[in-house]
């Protein structure tokens, strides 16, 4: 997610097929069907995932620290829809790895004491705060042991300091699975009932061979959950090995489908969409077809032309980017996804 107007998550031009190799395409294509359901973990295996205050089902929104054009709003406003709210972004210091959060004056706030108190009283509605890394324009680099060690300990500095749940990696300019992985570890290690979310692009999880698919099964065991990016893509390769147009219900329960039988439990995927035509430069979607792919994933039912071998009601829910643009345009986004999420369960 980027912090002009049309975020990364919002870069601009499509992404094609031709990025992946026909490798990958194999990977994520033969995945499917009885191969599939057989390396499911069945119900009763699933993973503890996240803190005890993430529910079954849950909607993920990015709260903007920053101002762009949407709405202007500070955590008090968010919507009760919202069970997990990102705060973004963690910027990158001058030690790689190291990452630090400074609250702009833009969000109407007076004191860090204030943005506090705010997140306090939503962890006393039963929600949860986290701090996500990143955006489009985010140079967080994880690279090495140093920098592992210097971003787990800025961010368990952080959520010590402001309270935060956990932690979003939203690292579009590249993440190596080895230490990510290790940071992540390292996190959990000390906060064990760390929040950890992912919003990889859509390219990014393709195949189980690249970096953010590899990052979010070496964590599986306490992932929260992973809510791609589905929108500023381009067509993309679904798992039964169709390429699907972004913009359509294919698109987004097809794609989903692929973490589903790539090793991802039902309860750490999340379909990510833009909260108006105004967030994001392509892929904007009405909430109604979000619903109606939530209701196709978890039911079988409201498909497009793509209908999943299996149904997986233990998906987890939904996100967007950002509860910003959503109150611009009427919350009409997390007033009809949300309580359709809540209905999951």
């Amino acid at each position: 997610m980027a912090r002009a107007q049309t975020r990364s998550h919002f870069r601009g031009g499509p992404r094609t097929l031709g990025a992946v190799t026909a490798a990958a395409l194999t990977i994520c294509g033969l995945l499917t069907g009885t191969a599939a359901a057989a390396e499911a973990p069945a119900a009763s295996e699933q993973p503890a995932v996240g803190a005890s205050a993430v529910p079954a089902h849950a909607v993920t929104g990015y709260w903007q620290n920053f101002d762009n054009g949407a709405a202007k709003q500070k955590l008090s406003d968010v919507p009760g829809d919202y069970d997990i709210i990102a705060v973004s972004f963690a910027d990158a210091t001058g030690t790689p790895g190291q990452v630090d959060f400074t609250l702009d004056p833009a969000t109407g706030y007076g004191s860090e004491d204030e943005f506090k108190a705010d997140i306090e009283a939503k962890h006393s509605a039963g929600k949860s705060v986290i701090v996500s890394v990143g955006g489009e324009k985010g140079a967080v680099s994880v690279a090495d042991d140093a920098s592992a060690t210097a971003f787990a300990d800025s961010v368990v500095g952080l959520m010590d300091e402001y309270g935060f749940d956990g932690v979003d990696i939203d690292l579009e300019n590249g993440l190596n699975s080895t230490y990510m992985t290790k940071a992540l570890d390292s996190i959990h290690s000390r906060k064990s009932d760390v929040v950890v979310t992912m919003a990889p692009q859509t390219i990014d999880m393709q195949s189980t061979s690249t970096e953010y698919f590899k990052t979010a099964l070496n964590i599986k065991d306490y992932l929260t959950v992973v809510n791609m990016q589905y929108y500023n893509s381009g067509s993309m390769n679904g798992c039964d090995g169709k390429v699907y147009s972004q913009g359509s219900v294919d698109f987004l329960t097809a794609l989903a489908c692929i973490q589903l039988e790539g090793g991802l439990d039902a309860s750490q995927v999340g379909i990510g969409t833009p909260a108006s035509s105004s967030a994001a430069g392509s892929g904007y979607v009405e909430p109604g077809v979000v619903t109606a792919a939530l209701d196709c994933l978890t039911k079988g039912e409201n498909c497009g032309s793509f209908k999943p071998a299996q149904t997986y009601p233990g998906l987890r829910g939904a996100m967007t980017w950002s509860t910003n643009w959503d109150a611009s345009n009427g919350n009409s986004w997390s007033g009809t996804v949300g309580p359709h999420v809540d209905a999951l369960g």
